[in-house]
């Protein structure tokens, strides 16, 4: 049995990085150091009414801090049903504060679909067939995984196009078969922007434009958008996973930090690297300043 206290972890998430190029609206990160938080939190102190000046505190330092102006929608995030429409099979769509913990843990599959192309539209059988190629079937919460191999691609302005998106008819596939939470290591869920605006001007319906979001509004699910590292994950199938959104009030998504858990000695040849790099390799991540 998997015990949390001596687990090896995988972190899935792309963290909040200030100017990524892979981000159309980057977060604005303002970082407070140690002696910008002893004369912050001095003032504070005088305006109750106490007599503290900066160098009053030990060596001159307080408390470091940043001050963050981001969409929840930046970095790795779980999209709630309300992100879709204001429904989702006929009943009031959720907000993130509303999802249930429950759907956001479980045993995850992780499907490859690295050999199709930019820009094309996953289908049902797209989907059958790499769960065929696992001999897997789907169980009620379980979480499903694509794989695309966009993440290879952090940093880049190519990251926003150079891959493949769900369509209404593979994201209602899974759903109906249980499935509560889908998540990719791409930009988005759908088709590229540009690819869903080419298909738009060329045939004039508007079922191109966010297909697999808007199967939303028929049946109910979140998406995790950005992860990454599915690569490095031991194996496809039975991969214990957590993924509990940061709960914003009424809010359509929150941030998300997915970790994948395994038993001791399963990460051998390489699991200290998979266990402590604190996510993406790509760029080496996190937060530049």
């Amino acid at each position: 049995m998997l015990s949390l206290a001596d687990a090896e972890l995988v972190d899935l998430s792309i963290g909040l990085e200030p100017g990524a190029a892979s981000e159309p609206w980057p977060p604005d990160v303002e970082y407070f150091d140690h002696a910008d938080g002893a004369q912050l939190l001095s003032e504070n102190l005088q305006g109750l009414g106490y007599d503290v000046d900066a160098e009053d505190f030990p060596d001159g330092q307080g408390l470091a801090w940043e001050e963050v102006h981001a969409i929840p929608h930046t970095g790795t995030h779980l999209d709630a049903p309300w992100h879709y429409g204001a429904e989702s099979g006929g009943e009031p769509a959720r907000t993130i504060d509303e999802v249930p913990l429950e759907w956001c843990r479980g045993n995850a599959v992780v499907l490859d679909v690295r050999d199709i192309e930019p820009g094309a539209e996953i289908t049902p059988d797209d989907i059958d067939a790499r769960l065929d190629a696992l001999d897997h079937d789907l169980s009620a919460g379980e979480l499903v995984f694509l794989q695309t191999g966009a993440d290879e691609l952090w940093g880049e302005a190519a990251y926003l196009q150079q891959f493949p998106g769900m369509g209404a008819a593979a994201t209602k596939h899974l759903v109906e078969q249980g499935v509560r939470v889908i998540g990719t290591d791409a930009y988005g869920f759908d088709k590229p922007f540009a690819e869903m605006g080419r298909r738009f001007a060329d045939s004039g319906e508007d079922a191109e434009l966010w297909p697999a979001h808007f199967a939303g509004r028929e049946v109910e699910y979140c998406q995790i958008e950005k992860m990454a590292n599915l690569d490095r994950l031991p194996r496809r199938t039975d991969v214990p996973v957590v993924c509990f959104p940061v709960s914003i009030e009424g809010a359509s998504a929150g941030w998300v930090r997915p970790v994948a858990m395994f038993e001791p000695g399963t990460l051998a040849d390489g699991g200290d690297e998979l266990a402590t790099d604190g996510g993406m390799r790509v760029g080496d991540g996190g937060g530049s300043r």
